[in-house]
């Protein structure tokens, strides 16, 4: 009886974990069995949107299944973020986010709707790319040393466009500000397309532009590029100098962009999602588009993503503190 008792809860532990294992395999292959919704915490046109669109594409084509791109942009991309962090944790509603939504803005605003470390899970992060200081071509200068020699010239008359206060392009602005010396004036946007507009329309002098915004504007000549913000030049403009060779030693601002998911997604969808995603970052296509944009695939795993927020967390802390940034 011993013998026989302790043979069957064997045989029964055993077909538990195969029905465990069918039950996980099954629900992978069963997602997604519907439509996917990927929320962009930014307006149309933006670095977000023009990355997300053809990522949806490829994924629809892959899943079956509609991938739709929900733009909810406002306040620094938070509205958007905190849409998915209340949304159900069953992967049919996902972030493509970028540093302000999971990194930044826990250091600028004391008090959030969501917290990024609790409501979402990392995916993977997807590219990263440079942001670029530019001007209107009507601005008599031609790189960054001779802007900040104008701005020196003229204090508190010149101006720069960012997509928002609080976002990386208002970090990167106030901090070249503190290192060059500078004073200009800060004009937020609420998102890479509108910001784009004035600056080619010539209603703002200059600004701290996502590349992937900016890229496909580069030859047509509306606008002029002076410095990337990164440490090294962007391989996709090997002839534009860095901030840091223009005379602001150490200055490293990056634009980058992944998904998350909400807290709580099942770690099977979640692995699908890691997969798929990192798979079509190896397209032809898809590589061929990010370069058009001036961004770099990345296709990280989700601990490696969520190292790499931690650390651009505790960079940013220490950038906004030197800045003294605050958002009203």
């Amino acid at each position: 009886m011993k013998t026989a008792s302790i043979a069957g809860h064997t045989a029964a532990a055993l077909l538990g974990t195969v029905l465990a294992v069918n039950a996980y395999a099954q629900s992978a292959v069963a997602y997604p069995s519907k439509s996917v919704r990927i929320v962009v915490p930014y307006p149309p046109g933006g670095g977000n949107d023009l990355l997300g669109r053809p990522i949806a594409q490829k994924l629809a084509e892959k899943w079956g299944h509609s991938v739709v791109i929900d733009n909810r942009g406002g306040a620094s991309g938070m509205i958007g973020a905190d849409v998915v962090a209340k949304s159900a944790p069953d992967g049919y509603t996902i972030l493509l986010c970028a540093s302000p939504e999971v990194a930044l803005n826990v250091t600028l605003y004391p008090k959030m709707a969501y917290n990024p470390a609790r409501d979402f899970t990392t995916i993977t992060q997807l590219a990263v790319s440079s942001l670029v200081l530019t001007a209107h071509p009507s601005l008599p200068v031609r790189n960054a040393k001779e802007f900040i020699a104008l701005a020196k010239q003229q204090p508190g008359v010149l101006a720069y466009a960012t997509v928002g206060a609080g976002s990386p392009h208002h970090i990167a602005g106030e901090w070249m500000k503190l290192a060059a010396g500078i004073n200009i004036t800060h004009v937020p946007y609420k998102g890479g397309g509108p910001q784009l507009i004035d600056l080619m329309g010539g209603h703002v002098h200059s600004g701290f532009v996502a590349l992937p915004v900016v890229a496909p504007h580069i030859k047509s000549g509306k606008v002029r590029l002076l410095a990337v913000t990164t440490a090294k030049r962007s391989p996709t403009l090997p002839d534009v100098a860095t901030l840091a060779e223009s005379g602001l030693a150490g200055f490293d601002v990056s634009q980058w962009y992944g998904v998350v998911a909400p807290a709580g997604t099942p770690g099977e969808i979640t692995a699908k999602l890691n997969a798929d995603l990192v798979d079509l970052l190896k397209l032809p296509d898809i590589k061929a588009r990010m370069a058009d944009l001036g961004a770099e695939p990345v296709g990280s795993t989700a601990a490696q993503f969520a190292e790499f927020i931690r650390a651009e967390i505790t960079k940013y802390q220490k950038i906004v503190k030197d800045t003294k940034i605050t958002i009203n």
